[in-house]
C-alpha cells in the first residue's frame, strides 16, 4: 500500500531513503545515463549560461550608450547585438539536430566531440567579431559554425536513410 509521500514501488527504483532515490537502470555503456538526453541537456545548459553573458554584455551596452531599441547607429552596440543575435541564430539548430540524433541512438562520442567543438566554435566567433577582418576566430567561429550544421544535418539524414 502506498501512502502519501511514498515512491511507487518498481524494480527500477531503490528506495531504502525516501530522500535518496536509486535508479537501477539497465548497464548499456560507459556514457549511460538515466537522463533522456544527456549530451545535449549539457550542451544546452552550458549554451543558455553563454547566451545570458551575451544578453547582459548587450544590456550593458545599450545602458553605456543610452540606447533602449536597436543599435543607434553605434558601431560598438551594433556589434554587441549581432553577436548575441547570431548565437540566437545559430545555436538552437545545432542543439536541434544534437537532441534529434541523441533520440535516435547516434553514437554518443561524436555527439560529445561535436558539443565540445559548438562550445569552442562559439567562443572563437565571440573573440573574432571585434577583430579587424579577417581572422582566424572568425573564420573557426563562422565558418566551423556552418561545417559544424552540415555534418549534424548530414548525419541526421543519414541515419534517416539507413534506419
Amino acid at each position: 500500500m502506498q501512502t502519501c509521500g511514498s515512491l511507487p514501488s518498481s524494480p527500477l527504483i531503490e528506495a531504502e531513503d525516501p530522500v535518496r532515490v536509486k535508479a537501477n537502470f539497465p548497464e548499456e555503456g560507459a556514457l549511460h545515463s538515466p537522463l533522456p538526453l544527456p549530451i545535449t541537456l549539457t550542451t544546452a545548459c552550458i549554451m543558455t549560461l553563454f547566451y545570458l553573458v551575451l544578453t547582459i554584455h548587450v544590456v550593458r551596452g545599450r545602458w553605456h550608450h543610452r540606447v533602449s531599441l536597436g543599435d543607434g547607429d553605434n558601431a560598438d552596440l551594433r556589434v554587441r547585438v549581432r553577436v548575441h543575435g547570431n548565437f540566437a541564430e545559430y545555436v538552437p539548430l545545432a542543439l536541434i539536430l544534437t537532441g534529434t540524433l541523441e533520440a535516435s541512438k547516434a553514437n554518443p562520442i561524436g555527439l560529445i566531440v561535436a558539443s565540445i567543438l559548438l562550445v569552442l566554435i562559439r567562443l572563437s566567433h565571440v573573440l573574432g567579431i571585434r577583430r579587424k577582418a579577417p581572422n582566424i576566430f572568425r573564420v573557426v567561429g563562422a565558418g566551423g559554425t556552418v561545417l559544424l550544421l552540415t555534418v549534424l544535418a548530414a548525419w541526421g539524414l543519414l541515419l534517416v536513410f539507413t534506419a
